[in-house]
């Protein structure tokens, strides 16, 4: 035993390294074979769809890669590995694309993979879009797109060659765009509310502002709900249901079928649906279709379980039909009451029979609405109504109009209008078209036609324009119209012989009118009326008398007709205002209970001084309004009157005070300012553009001091000594020339001397380096300018109360030694007159300022000004320059 369990463990380990043997040899051998490459690639877009079916060879591998590329931009659309199984010696692929394939090219290829193992790709294949070369057309793809309302829908737009895009809009929103090659371009579209009837336009424009779009209709899928079928007849099935709008229409609407047989249906909008189909087939399948999609619903039932009355409907007749559910009442004598009801009047009719199902209901409207309900009971022995059956509603059918009544009104203008009375909803039998009016000659073969609107009752004429309809009587016939056809025509003759009124007696509520009597005549009589205020186009109203009779009456419930006897009780509201230069004047009408007759008019006066002139006469009723023209400023009172045949009311006045117009006189002011503003900056411009020749004109600059010899900016300080008799005492009326050898003392004494002493101030002149540039007099300080000449020569003068005379005798004077030449050749001298820097710094009786401006002497309190002919001359300049300002201002010369 021992022996025989060891040789069978030693057998299986045997056989299962034998089958470890075979497979790693099928796996490496798996491994050494090479995969095959896809072959016979082949494409095929699915019409209506953006669909692309892809098809190749390529041995007995599951898996492949697939690429697919847009083809200019060699941009990646789709890369991914897919298991495609091999059906008839071929794998077959479906790629579904975002964008219409037709908006740019697309290569695809293909290769086989096993896990980590691919093969060589295959050759590419190219779909080509409407973006080659050879198709230059503006366009935008897709057309005409149906999408259900949220989903997001791509357009793309190509454009021509050589051409940029501008925009893509839906309506009036500006869209993003993507690029997908060098023509085209690409945006999505989310419409999250349905479209209109029509669709919402999606255009794109390029650059040279051309214009191509396409339509997005948005709605929903198809939805139907309680589908049931029944029998009124107990032969054929009538199935209705109810359908959800889809807010799709015309050919994208949503198409019925109900056991395959297809079913008209009414309009989209009508939510009730209903379907006729021949034979009882006890179960029914209803299929609802859109572009959107699908929807089934089913039904089933026995035909004794589905029957209904059933009114069988013509335009004067009704038949109504009704089956019982218990099959012995077929052959019971019945009696039976049928309520009718229509504008909300109900009438009973009874009918008997063995066992009754149906009955005629003669007299009927037609296009009338109509109620009815039904209940039965035995027709011998009668005991006691069945119930009633539930309410049954139908219409009857249309059919042509009734004739209208027809009648003339002429004028004594040789014109006139045909006039009829407006069909009612009972008279139409339907919705009327419209009215048709002919014109034709009784004698000659002519005629004229006019169509009108079905709210017009009348049709005008003018005798003298129907020339060419001949010379003898004319007659105008009126025909209605529904979508039934014409109605029966209703004709009157153009002209009528008119009979004279002999006699109208009011009663109450009407008339009593009689004429004489024409025995030749064979016609009937009409009796017009109108209200005898309308002048023109009045409306009318007749009455058709039989030809024997020649009296009628006319009643009214609404007006009554009295003569005129007195003028009206109550006069007008009446109001007065001013309208710019005008006076308005309106009023309200007279009720009908004051007025004793009837209004002919109004007339309208302005009163002075108690008396009344009339300025207008208005023989129109209708009007309430009149205004006054020519009237100037003042106080007006105006009274208007109403009248009728038998005179004026007492009228009624209103006053009115004409004030003038203040908006014109605000714009004159406003205009005048306007003007003068205008000027102003006109003068301010002109002088903005002389300022250089008006600041030579008003404000001259002061010359500057002409010294001999050079003195430019760049020459230092002069190095002078004093001259041995520069210290001068001026005491009183004398001239005290103080000896060179008592100057050290008296520059001593001066030193000691305390700042607020009374004593005649030692004044020191220093000579300046002359500047070349003109010293302006707007800057009075001169001491900066004059402490540059610190280091010159130096002169000391004391002044001790002088006079201007004085001071000139003392420049002039032999005794003066200090620059000679300067003074006999004419330099600078003292003012005559003073000016003070301040008011306040000048003692009562005139002191000197304490500092005056430059040109002058560190210590001057004068200005040194030119002598005798010089500034004579420079007056003279000054002058003559002020005098011809005005020429020199309107010169063009640029100053």
């Amino acid at each position: 035993m021992p022996s025989s369990s060891i040789t069978s463990s030693s057998n299986s380990y045997s056989l299962w390294l034998f089958c470890l043997f075979l497979c790693c040899s099928a796996t490496h051998t798996r491994a050494n074979e090479a995969l095959l490459v896809p072959k016979q690639l082949s494409l095929s877009a699915i019409n209506g769809t953006q669909q692309l079916s892809i098809s190749w060879v390529g041995g007995t591998a599951t898996a492949f890669d697939m690429l697919i590329l847009r083809t200019e931009l060699n941009e990646t659309v789709f890369y991914k590995t897919i298991s495609v199984p091999l059906i008839s010696g071929r794998h077959q692929w479906t790629w579904t694309s975002a964008e219409p394939l037709e908006c740019t090219s697309l290569s695809i290829k293909v290769r086989a993979r096993d896990g980590q193992r691919a093969s060589e790709w295959s050759n590419t294949q190219i779909h080509q879009g409407y973006d080659i070369p050879s198709n230059p057309k503006f366009q935008m793809l897709p057309q005409d797109k149906v999408v259900p309302v949220g989903a997001s829908t791509t357009f793309c737009c190509i454009v021509g060659e050589r051409e940029l895009l501008r925009s893509m809009k839906l309506g009036s929103e500006v869209l993003k765009t993507t690029r997908l090659s060098r023509r085209t371009y690409s945006t999505v579209v989310v419409k999250r509310r349905p479209s209109n009837h029509s669709g919402n336009n999606i255009y794109c424009q390029d650059d040279r502002l051309n214009v191509t779009g396409s339509v997005i209709f948005a709605g929903y899928p198809p939805l139907s709900t309680d589908f049931v079928c029944e029998t009124r007849n107990l032969t054929s099935a009538v199935c209705h249901w109810n359908g959800v709008d889809t807010y799709l229409y015309g050919r994208r609407a949503t198409n019925y079928s109900i056991n395959e047989r297809k079913c008209l249906q009414n309009t989209q909008k009508e939510k009730q649906k209903n379907c006729t189909l021949d034979g009882w087939a006890g179960s029914w399948t209803l299929v609802a279709v859109n572009p959107l999609g699908q929807h089934n619903l089913t039904d089933s039932a026995e035909l004794s379980h589905r029957g209904e009355l059933l009114a069988v409907v013509h335009a004067w007749n009704a038949t109504i039909l009704w089956v019982w559910e218990h099959s012995s009442y077929s052959s019971f004598p019945l009696v039976c009451e049928v309520a009718v009801t229509s504008r909300g009047y109900t009438t009973n009719r009874t009918f008997s029979g063995v066992g009754l199902q149906s009955v005629v209901l003669s007299d009927m409207h037609p296009n009338e609405e109509y109620t009815l309900q039904i209940r039965c009971g035995a027709q011998k022995n009668f005991w006691k109504w069945g119930d009633w059956s539930e309410e049954f509603s139908f219409k009857t059918r249309t059919t042509v109009p009734d004739a209208p009544e027809v009648w003339v009104w002429m004028n004594r203008d040789n014109t006139g209008q045909v006039v009829w009375k407006p069909l009612t909803q009972r008279q139409s039998h339907g919705r009327l078209k419209g009215y048709q009016v002919t014109f034709q000659s009784s004698e000659e073969n002519l005629q004229h036609t006019v169509n009108f609107s079905p709210d017009t009752s009348t049709a005008p004429f003018n005798l003298s324009h129907m020339a060419t309809l001949g010379s003898g009587k004319i007659q105008a016939s009126v025909i209605a119209e529904n979508e039934d056809g014409g109605s029966a025509p209703s004709a009157v003759l153009i002209p009528l012989r008119w009979t004279g009124m002999s006699s109208a007696v009011f009663l109450d509520g009407g008339f009593s009118l009689s004429w004489e009597r024409e025995d030749n005549s064979t016609c009937d009589y009409v009796v017009e009326w109108y209200d005898a205020s309308c002048r023109k186009d009045c409306p009318l109203d007749w009455i058709k008398v039989a030809a024997p009779n020649n009296f009628s009456s006319i009643e009214s419930g609404m007006l009554a007709y009295i003569p005129t006897k007195d003028f009206p009780s109550r006069p007008v509201y009446l109001s007065a205002e001013q309208r710019e230069s005008d006076i308005v004047l309106s009023w309200e009408g007279i009720p009908l209970a004051n007025r004793r007759g009837f209004l002919l008019g109004y007339n309208v006066y302005v009163s002075n001084d108690s008396h009344l002139t009339l300025i207008a006469n208005l023989p129109d009723i209708e009007t309430r309004k009149y205004e006054v023209k020519g009237y100037s400023k003042g106080s007006y009172k105006f009274t208007v009157k109403a009248y009728t045949s038998a005179g004026e009311d007492t009228g009624a006045t209103a006053s009115v005070m004409l004030e003038p117009q203040t908006d014109w006189l605000i714009l004159e002011i406003l205009t005048s300012l306007g003007i003068t503003a205008l000027f102003l900056v006109f003068v301010t411009f002109i002088c903005y553009k002389k300022r250089k020749w008006v600041k030579r004109a008003l404000y001259p600059d002061i010359p500057e001091p002409k010294l001999p010899g050079d003195w430019s900016r760049t020459q230092g300080p002069m190095d002078v000594k004093p001259s041995p008799h520069s210290m001068v005492h001026i005491v009183e009326k004398m001239l005290v020339v103080i000896p060179e050898e008592d100057e050290d003392e008296e520059m001593q004494r001066m030193e000691d001397e305390p700042a607020d002493t009374d004593e005649p101030t030692s004044l020191r002149y220093y000579n300046q380096v002359v500047d070349e540039r003109p010293i302006r007099p707007r800057f009075p300080d001169s001491s900066a300018s004059s402490a540059s000449s610190m280091d010159s020569a130096r002169t000391d003068v004391t002044y001790t109360g002088f006079s201007p005379s004085q001071a000139e005798l003392f420049l002039t004077s032999p005794e003066s030694s200090f620059e000679p030449q300067a003074v006999s050749s004419g330099g600078y001298k003292p003012q005559r007159s003073w000016h003070f820097d301040s008011p306040t710094e000048a003692g009562p009786s005139g002191g000197l300022a304490p500092s005056l401006g430059s040109p002058t002497s560190v210590a001057s309190t004068q200005f040194l000004l030119p002598e005798g002919d010089e500034c004579a001359e420079e007056k003279h300049q000054l002058s003559s320059s002020a005098a011809s300002w005005f020429t020199n201002l309107l010169s063009t010369t640029k100053p």
